[in-house]
């Protein structure tokens, strides 16, 4: 805490200084218990909600109906599809790790759960009343709760790892490696976004971030690390177009592939939550957390107390997930090369660089610099990367078209040489598929009166061939 104390202004050091979580851990064992079902009831209500949405909103894309007999609006398919898992023969294959088959979708389920237990729903101070009891809108909070979160986001990953390994088949085990290869790639531009976060409120406690964002949300303050943050979430969650895992296309279901009944409902589920609760990492961290709006906030002081903060972060949450949503109603599955070149050769470096110069902005700010004077540094050295990025980029064209002239024409694309059809590699083209051209040249059939020359009969005014 040191480094980011001495990253921080006058004001935020004064945040800092005040930031005081003695109210957590004060509440007695009943009121915790009820907190921890709270959280644990949110979740699945959001989850059967969610998945009941999902599929209205794909429907409505693309022009169906959706579910539409369970239920009012079909509002209970999610609880019917449930019950109808439960019911289902519980199958574990031969060739099966039974122990660590069983527990593979308990271990994917649990850490999904944890993270919301730092979630705040409202603000730090004692300010509602439960049973007559006052007490935070939050189950508890940590000095280090955003290291709690990456952490216990990536234990989860051993869950599909192992499911996928303890099959005992092919495909399991290729969803189970690309899993943890995905999640290794996005959680290290995801944890570059939250530096960046660290950096500007001075604090890793969530409820301290938000108390943070008073003035003006971080996606304002950092819309770079909001987006590279976007794009992670997506990857994490394992969620269309980066749902490879469970590709069907070529792994027919992923990790899932060999389990049923609740075992692969638990598996889903801990997707959706997944999806839930990153979503509400990005409403804590960039989008003001339980904070009203604007327009809202600047017109209603008590927008901002009581239980209105939780309706205001639960319309947050709706808008991200509605934005999962989407993306999977309108973009198609990647290739997994490109997932790879995008976490690695975009992400990272974009990442990195980015929180060098989110750092190198609030280490000049601290040492009394002028906002303009630093723009005009920071200006500065941005066109000096990009200037030698060209130059070596254009030195680089030369060398590898003077390079290609000197090796002489490539050999054409065979798709059919190692003995079965092959597709094309980037940078290579199919040969022309021959054509054969027609026995003789069709006539013109024209439909008309008597006069049509085409027709074998012109009294009837038929098209030629025709009955």
């Amino acid at each position: 805490m040191t480094g980011l104390t001495a990253l921080t202004t006058a004001p935020e050091r004064a945040v800092l200084a005040a930031e005081d979580l003695s109210m957590f851990g004060t509440d007695p064992w009943w009121l915790v218990l009820v907190k921890a079902v709270f959280c644990f009831a949110f979740l699945m209500l959001i989850v059967l909600f969610s998945i009941v949405w999902e599929r209205k909103v794909v429907a409505w894309m693309q022009l169906r109906v959706g579910p539409n007999r369970h239920g009012p609006w079909g509002l209970l398919q999610s609880l019917a599809d449930g019950v109808k898992l439960m019911l289902k023969e519980d199958v574990i294959v031969k060739r099966a790790d039974k122990a660590v088959y069983v527990l593979a979708p308990i271990l994917a389920a649990i850490p999904a759960f944890m993270a919301v237990a730092v979630i705040p729903f409202g603000p730090a101070g004692n300010e509602v009343s439960i049973f007559g009891q006052r007490t935070t809108m939050q189950l508890t909070d940590l000095p280090i709760a955003a290291l709690y979160i990456l952490a216990v986001g990536a234990v989860g990953v051993y869950g599909f790892v192992l499911g996928g390994w303890s099959s005992g088949s092919t495909y399991p085990l290729l969803g189970g490696i690309r899993s943890c290869a995905q999640m290794i790639s996005y959680e290290i531009a995801m944890g570059a976004a939250f530096a960046s976060v660290f950096l500007y409120s001075g604090t890793m406690s969530t409820s301290a971030i938000v108390e943070a964002q008073a003035d003006r949300w971080y996606v304002i303050l950092l819309p770079l690390s909001f987006i590279i943050y976007m794009v992670t979430m997506v990857g994490e969650a394992s969620r269309a177009p980066f749902d490879m895992p469970e590709s069907e296309g070529d792994l027919v279901g992923g990790f899932n592939t060999e389990y049923s009944s609740i075992k692969f409902a638990m598996f889903m589920l801990a997707e959706y939550i997944h999806m839930v609760t990153v979503s509400m990492i990005a409403v804590t961290m960039f989008l003001g957390g339980w904070r009203a709006p604007y327009p809202v906030s600047a017109f209603w002081e008590g927008a901002n107390h009581g239980w209105w903060p939780m309706l205001w972060f639960f319309l947050k949450l709706q808008v991200l997930i509605f934005f999962f949503i989407w993306l999977r109603g309108t973009l198609p599955r990647v290739r997994y090369d490109q997932l790879m070149k995008l976490g690695w050769k975009v992400l990272i470096p974009v990442s990195v660089v980015w929180l060098m110069l989110v750092a190198t902005v609030r280490a000049l700010r601290n040492e009394g610099y002028d906002f303009s004077r630093i723009v005009l540094y920071v200006g500065a050295a941005v066109i000096a990367v990009l200037l030698v990025s060209f130059l070596v980029d254009m030195f680089r064209d030369r060398r590898s078209r003077a390079e290609t002239e000197a090796a002489g024409p490539e050999p054409a694309f065979d798709p059919m040489a190692g003995g079965f059809p092959v597709p094309p590699l980037p940078g290579q083209t199919l040969p022309p598929v021959p054509r054969r051209s027609p026995r003789r040249e069709r006539e013109l059939v024209v439909s008309g009166g008597p006069d049509t020359q085409s027709d074998g009969n012109a009294s009837d005014g038929k098209e030629a061939g025709g009955v």
